[in-house]
């Protein structure tokens, strides 16, 4: 039985547990503070330190915010800062990021396969039917997003980077700052309008919201935003990440 380690990256948090080939947790998830400044020398020790403490693996899932291709960061929002999600982005961190071979750098380190994928494309491979066209949000620091077509998963697309209004991106227009500002009440009625927005855009046949805050969603929001949207719980970014090998067939995305 092949074994994965599944590591979802956050701003603010890391979580961690070993799956199974069905997707069951072999171990109770653990989670760490994200910590900051973040160069990515520390980012792989505070991976190993996690894994670490769970039972060992044969292959490494990572899901990282930010674009990734092919394992390797073209850009990543919170890393990059001094101190953390909207704090000054630091030149240093800024280029010790870009372009770095996340993928070799962390299968070199655990001595194990691994897949680094964009954290919300990680979250969308636990949650998607495989049927039709599948766009998955996640709501957390930021937006996160993820879009798939019967299965298969599309180039990603920065959406957080995006301006929705005024010239603010959707990152700040959803984060959990500003729902922390606005209330959930407030804040609900912000993310239907943007489902709103994003449905012409889009014309999906299924919409899944997960990260962590999907599960404030207020009801009569989520009520109002259609059949066609589903709220799905956040450990998805933990248990997509088995299936989310399955998206790297033919896709060279992983490495021994």
């Amino acid at each position: 039985m092949v074994t994965t380690l599944a590591i979802d990256c956050g701003g603010g948090g890391i979580k961690a547990s070993v799956l199974d080939e069905a997707g069951t947790m072999r171990a109770r998830p653990l989670r760490v503070p994200t910590p900051y400044p973040l160069p990515p020398e520390l980012f792989v020790r505070t991976l190993l330190d996690l894994g670490g403490r769970l039972p060992t693996a044969d292959r490494l899932t990572v899901g990282v915010p930010g674009m990734i291709r092919h394992g390797v960061v073209v850009a990543t929002p919170h890393y990059v800062t001094r101190s953390g999600p909207r704090s000054r982005v630091d030149p240093d961190l800024l280029a010790e990021w870009s372009g770095w071979d996340a993928r070799g750098a962390l299968a070199d380190a655990f001595g194990v396969p691994a897949l680094v994928l964009n954290d919300a494309e990680v979250h969308g491979a636990g949650v998607v039917a495989g049927t039709g066209c599948e766009l998955v949000l996640t709501l957390g620091t930021g937006l996160g997003s993820a879009l798939f077509d019967g299965g298969v998963l599309a180039p990603h697309l920065e959406l957080s980077h995006a301006p929705v209004r005024w010239g603010t991106t959707y990152d700040t227009y959803v984060g959990e700052p500003e729902r922390r500002r606005l209330g959930d009440a407030f804040w609900s009625r912000r993310i239907r309008q943007v489902v709103d927005g994003l449905r012409p855009v889009f014309r999906w046949d299924r919409l899944y919201l997960g990260g962590g805050n999907s599960r404030l969603i207020r009801p009569e929001q989520l009520a109002r935003m259609g059949d066609d949207v589903v709220v799905v719980p956040n450990t998805a970014g933990i248990v997509g990440g088995v299936r989310a090998w399955e998206l790297s067939v033919g896709r060279r995305d992983a490495r021994t």
